[in-house]
């Protein structure tokens, strides 16, 4: 019995190399930090958007980092140790994290703010433009 890929089927064409960009994403993410994914409703004439929310609390805005890579939206965080401390108990350790998530194409990147230990990141998709493209049928001879 063969083991089918997410995206192998013959009617997605042209699919075969986000078979293994979804896999290193799903190796990607470890579980911290938690996140939120939110539609926001069109207001005002303002499109319909996307916030990705993150629980960054003790990150400060230096000690994380917001990219876009190709169709990745990366978000980092690094906290280094504090030497100078003298702790009677040390619970809250100094953490690393990457989160990887996967746009579609066309999807931008508004903006990113930090408030209360929450990283939100505001996402928005463009109308794309509805082309019909008639193709024309040769006889072959």
């Amino acid at each position: 019995m063969s083991r089918m890929k997410p995206l192998a089927t013959p009617l997605l064409l042209g699919f075969e190399s986000n078979n293994s960009v979804v896999s290193q994403i799903a190796r990607a993410n470890d579980g911290y930090p938690p996140y939120d994914i939110e539609r926001l409703r069109e207001t005002g004439g303002a499109p319909e958007r996307l916030r990705i929310t993150l629980a960054v609390a003790g990150f400060s805005e230096s000690e994380l980092d917001v990219s876009l890579q190709a169709n990745r939206l990366i978000v980092r965080g690094k906290q280094t140790e504090r030497a100078d401390g003298d702790f009677l108990f040390r619970g809250i350790a100094a953490r690393q994290f990457q989160r990887v998530f996967l746009l579609a194409e066309g999807m931008e990147v508004l903006g990113a703010t930090l408030k209360n230990g929450l990283l939100s990141i505001d996402l928005v998709r463009p109308e794309p433009a509805q082309v019909v493209k008639k193709i024309n049928i040769s006889t072959a001879q």
